[in-house]
């Protein structure tokens, strides 16, 4: 049984090659697809498969995903081209006969106002269209993505957003990737949804409050408008597309979106989410 996981090399991919490693898979059913071989020189190393294909290049994909049984679709970092680019892993993988996909989307896809989510929300339509059995990996917020701002919180005692009184049930980035390891050794997957989330559902107030914890220094959480807070990450620097992507997940963390008591990556992962002052201490 052979497992390939896309964008292996990458943050979310390299924690799920080595939890498969870890669940006894052996590092040669595993196929690594990856852009640049060169950096998956220490996956190579350990015996794992690495072939090379981009998103884009469907031609290559498919040769990448031949003789793969199972593949992990990890959503690609391309906003605004991973419609097309998730088209091409889906079509490579049909034309290629594997046999199962699981598919990194965001939580609730199919009726967040997340910016994010059209996209995902495409891709999951896409593989219900596919003669392929799926599974949907929800995924909600990681808390790896308030680690960029901690120094400026430290500076200015703030933490700046628009996320109301909205809670967020956020994981660590290795808590989503345990789940989907979970669900690739598994059998009778086809067809499930996973709303995935931690069991810390925070206010931007508490964590404010765990940020102060874990710096040392008193944190206030500052609430402002999404297009105001748009404009202000706009003017830090941040691109366009960027500043767009987080001021839209702040609102949808105000209407409830990026918050669930699925309980889902629990049962998956067996044990409780990694709190989130771990992940910023």
């Amino acid at each position: 049984m052979t497992t390939a996981v896309t964008g292996a090399t990458g943050h979310f991919g390299a924690l799920v090659v080595d939890g498969l490693i870890e669940r006894g898979v052996a590092a040669g059913e595993i196929v690594a697809i990856v852009r640049d071989a060169a950096k998956a020189q220490v996956l190579a190393a350990r015996g794992v498969q690495v072939r090379v294909a981009e998103y884009g290049d469907r031609d290559a994909l498919k040769v990448a995903l031949d003789g793969v049984d199972k593949l992990l679709l990890v959503s690609g970092s391309e906003v605004g081209q991973r419609i097309a680019q998730h088209t091409n892993v889906i079509e490579a993988a049909e034309s290629a006969g594997v046999s199962f996909i699981a598919y990194t989307s965001i939580l609730a896809a199919d009726t967040s106002g997340v910016s994010l989510a059209a996209e995902h929300l495409a891709t999951e339509q896409r593989l219900a269209s596919s003669s392929i059995p799926s599974v949907l990996l929800r995924n909600g917020w990681y808390w790896e993505n308030y680690q960029g701002p901690l120094q400026q919180v430290a500076d200015t005692g703030v933490l700046l957003g628009s996320a109301g009184d909205g809670r967020l049930a956020g994981a660590s980035r290795s808590d989503y990737a345990a789940a989907a390891v979970a669900v690739l050794v598994s059998e009778d997957q086809a067809g499930k949804i996973y709303e995935l989330g931690g069991d810390e559902r925070l206010t931007y107030t508490e964590l404010a409050g765990v940020m102060a914890q874990v710096m040392g220094n008193p944190v206030e959480y500052q609430d402002v408008p999404e297009a105001t807070y748009r404009e202000i990450l706009q003017g830090a620097g941040l691109p366009d597309f960027v500043a767009e992507m987080l001021a839209s997940a702040d609102a949808g963390i105000a209407r409830g979106e990026l918050d669930t008591e699925s309980g889902d990556l629990q049962k998956l992962i067996g044990r409780p989410s990694t709190p989130v002052a771990t992940v910023l201490s």
